[in-house]
C-alpha cells in the first residue's frame, strides 16, 4: 500500500517526511492497516513516518541492525527484524496473522515483489507532481503483470487503484 504523485514518485528523497499525502489517503491507510493488524516497513519509511509506532497494530520494522532499536521495541506493537521476505511472512504467520500491509519503502517493496509475496497493490495517486525522486520499487528490475480490481476517488483529489498481482508464467 503506497501513495505516489501523479508522476509515480513516493518521495523526493529518502529523508522526506511522509506528511505530503492527503488526509483521505491517511484515512484509508489507517483503516486498512488496522483491519489487517500488521504493517511491514523498512527503517527509512519508519523514520519518515516519525519514528514511532502506529497505534492499534503491529509495526514490524525491517532493519539490518534491529538491535540498535532494542530500547524502543514493544512486543506486539513495535518490533524490529532483520530477515528476508519469506522469513518475515513466516514470522507473522507464527504470530497468528493471516495478512499484513506492506507499507514501503522502495527497497522493502521491491524485495517482497521479487520474492512473489505480494498479492495486491493498493496505490493512492495524489494530485501532485515532484518531477524527480524515488519510485515505489527504487528502480529494481521487475516484470509483473497486474489486473485492475478497483478504482476509487477517496477524496482530496486522490484516486486509489487496487491491482491483483498475477501469477508469474
Amino acid at each position: 500500500m503506497m501513495a505516489m504523485t501523479a508522476d509515480g514518485i513516493i518521495a523526493k528523497d529518502k529523508t522526506q517526511n511522509a506528511d505530503w499525502t492527503s488526509k483521505a489517503d491517511k484515512r484509508v491507510f489507517i483503516a486498512e492497516t488496522k483491519k489487517h493488524g500488521a504493517i511491514i516497513m523498512g527503517e527509512t519509511t519508519f523514520a519518515a513516518m516519525g519514528g514511532r509506532a502506529l497505534p492499534g497494530r503491529l509495526n514490524l520494522i525491517l532493519s539490518m541492525t534491529p538491535e540498535r532499536y532494542a530500547p524502543a521495541a514493544v512486543a506486539g506493537a513495535l518490533e524490529f527484524l532483520n530477515a528476508p521476505p519469506a522469513a518475515v511472512v513466516e514470522y507473522l504467520e507464527v504470530k497468528g496473522f493471516q495478512s499484513a500491509i506492506l507499507g514501503g519503502g522502495a527497497r522493502t517493496n521491491a524485495s517482497f515483489l521479487k520474492a512473489g509475496l505480494v498479492d495486491e497493490l493498493w496505490l493512492t495517486v495524489e494530485p501532485k507532481v515532484f518531477g524527480t525522486g524515488l519510485n515505489f520499487t527504487e528502480g529494481e528490475a521487475l516484470d509483473l503483470n497486474l489486473e485492475l480490481l478497483e478504482t476509487e476517488k477517496i477524496g482530496d483529489g486522490a484516486v486509489q487503484l487496487r491491482y491483483r498481482v498475477l501469477p508469474r508464467v
